[in-house]
């Protein structure tokens, strides 16, 4: 399978786990997640997995093999996530991390995997003896690595946290970084407050960024999409938002987004067109879920059952034949303002012992969803909705 085909369906995924994680954690609030970072722990736990989780695992990433797997997500740490030229104005950083405990050793071929493919840094700990000690390391590493704006993924102040980390053997981290500025930036002096409609009919006063530059837009029945590129480093990244129409039609919207494959990749706007004015409200928000409980609603089980028996991740094959995923914990943030975009998202896994109109407008004052891409590769690094930019 190629990799652009791949690509399409790796997206394809990423809407079907975004309309669950809408329809059924964020269904009333504003969501952010970065679908790459899952992916990247998911592809991870197939590597150091039995057959049948493994299988599993494929399955639900639409991918035909372990190693197609492997080169289709180290393509993407490769190329769309490797950092770019040094620039103020565009920054690109992702980190895998690994922590395991001092009486464990990795089997050299998931070692060699996570070192040369995956560019993960391992270290090893006392998860018994110490495990506040782990829950610091390892959110010291997530604050390094989002550039200060995820400062916690594990709480040292839940006994239950400790509990679980005091009982695992491994944990594995991924960490996604972005900030960049647009290439057409918003002149802060136009920004004003106005009605932003939210779904229960009512209205809250928001500011919106507002420019009467010519933008990427396309309009097709029911909605209109935007593209926002950032400046470039030889990568293209752009924020899309997609708009229905309606002041209420972000679910009817989600429902076609999610029934038509390919759709994400489909509906591109490729050239920049005269507009009226197009109005963005500003927004920035938090998200945070168990990944692992929406995953396994999905029907992705057997990694977090006592049968998954992580073999291939390390030495002992009785060991291994103990280990399950426990949990995965996810964690984004986005800031977006007049100068550009700034996201973060966090992924650890604990694995414990058993057609265009004539200069249309564009006025963001009702709920969307939001992507942010990377358009040469087609990879998705961040997704959500806004349904009330005033909610922080």
């Amino acid at each position: 399978m190629e990799l652009g085909k791949s690509m399409e369906k790796h997206n394809d995924v990423v809407v079907k786990l975004a309309k669950h994680v809408i329809t059924t954690v964020a269904k009333d609030s504003n969501l952010v997640f970065s679908p790459t970072s899952i992916n990247v722990l998911l592809s991870l736990i197939a590597a150091g997995s039995n057959s049948a989780s493994k299988e599993q695992i494929l399955s639900f990433l639409m991918s035909p093999l372990t190693d197609h797997l492997n080169a289709l997500l180290t393509k993407i740490v490769s190329v769309s996530l490797a950092d770019g030229s040094e620039r103020s104005d565009l920054c690109l950083s992702a980190a895998n991390g690994v922590w395991i405990d001092k009486f464990v050793s990795l089997k050299s071929s998931f070692k060699e995997l996570l070192e040369n493919s995956y560019k993960a840094t391992c270290s090893q700990v006392d998860f018994v003896n110490k495990p506040v000690e782990v829950i610091d390391e390892v959110n010291t590493w997530a604050k390094v690595h989002t550039n200060g704006v995820i400062k916690e993924i594990l709480s040292r102040e839940s006994k239950e946290t400790i509990e679980t980390i005091s009982c695992s053997q491994l944990i594995l981290a991924n960490a996604v970084y972005f900030k960049g500025a647009w290439s057409k930036k918003f002149d802060a002096k136009l920004t004003k407050d106005n009605d932003f409609h939210l779904l229960d009919g009512t209205s809250v006063k928001v500011p919106f960024m507002t420019s009467y530059k010519d933008q990427y837009l396309r309009s097709y029945y029911g909605f209109q999409v935007l593209r926002l590129p950032y400046v470039e480093d030889g990568r293209q990244f752009s924020m899309y938002i997609y708009l229905p129409d309606d002041k209420d039609g972000l679910p009817t919207l989600l429902e076609k987004i999610a029934s038509e494959p390919g759709f994400l990749d489909n509906h591109i706007p490729q050239y920049d067109i005269e507009v009226d004015v197009i109005k963005i409200p500003k927004f920035k928000f938090l998200f945070e879920f168990k990944a692992s409980d929406v995953l396994k609603d999905m029907g992705l089980t057997l990694p977090f059952t006592s049968g998954c028996s992580l073999t291939e991740m390390v030495d002992s094959s009785s060991m291994g034949e103990n280990l399950y995923v426990s949990s995965i914990i996810h964690k984004a943030c986005i800031e977006v303002d007049e100068e550009g975009t700034e996201a973060a998202a966090i992924s650890v896994a604990v694995v414990s012992i058993k057609g265009f109109m004539q200069s249309p407008d564009f006025i963001a004052d009702h709920p969307f969803l939001f992507t942010v891409r990377e358009d040469k590769s087609g990879v998705i690094l961040f997704m959500g909705q806004v349904l009330d930019p005033s909610k922080h």
